[in-house]
């Protein structure tokens, strides 16, 4: 990362119930893959992206904080959240218990543990299963309001829909509330 704009490196987490596609959201955008095979995130797996945003000449390395969402981790999860510039919020948009547990029990864990105060976007993902939802886009929208995230997207890990778009509207958040604006 050696170029002529300044350089940032930020830590995000990806945060939401077992099985909402946090994984397969990291995956997508980093690798560009997508795989069916589900094998569920023990404690954290951490991943590194580096990207280019042109409009400020800037390079960023992205520290991709994908934490597993089964309650056995709770104990250990406060110390993940140290150092953390912002989140992306994920539920499955075909369970409704885990869009509830945003609000429940991530973004309390979120306020609890951040000692700044980060931002956050809201994804609905999983929407390539349309037959199968039961989380509306209105209720997704509600939600974003409601927790005052600084935006809300619906993905689709296995498509790659909005999944780029996702994770550069959180930097571009994160980047603003350290006083870099810019358009994306």
């Amino acid at each position: 990362m050696v170029e002529e704009g300044k350089q940032w490196i930020l830590k995000l987490l990806l945060l939401g119930d077992l099985a909402v596609g946090k994984t397969s959201l990291v995956n997508q955008y980093v690798e560009h893959s997508f795989t069916e095979d589900y094998l569920p995130t023990l404690g954290v797996n951490i991943i590194v992206k580096d990207i280019k945003i042109e409009q400020i000449k800037a390079n960023v390395r992205l520290i991709l904080w994908d934490i597993a969402g089964q309650d056995g981790y709770e104990k250990t999860r406060k110390s993940y959240f140290e150092g953390c510039a912002g989140a992306l919020f994920v539920y499955d948009i075909t369970r409704h218990s885990t869009f509830k547990s945003i609000e429940l029990k991530w973004l309390k864990d979120f306020n609890d543990y951040v000692k700044k105060k980060g931002v956050y976007v809201l994804i609905g993902n999983k929407v390539d299963l349309t037959g199968q939802r039961v989380v509306s886009n209105e209720e997704g929208k509600e939600l974003a309001q409601k927790i005052k995230a600084s935006e809300f997207i619906e993905t689709s890990a296995k498509t790659g829909e909005n999944v780029e778009k996702a994770f550069l509207k959180l930097v571009h958040q994160v980047l603003s509330k350290f006083g870099v604006n810019y358009e994306i």
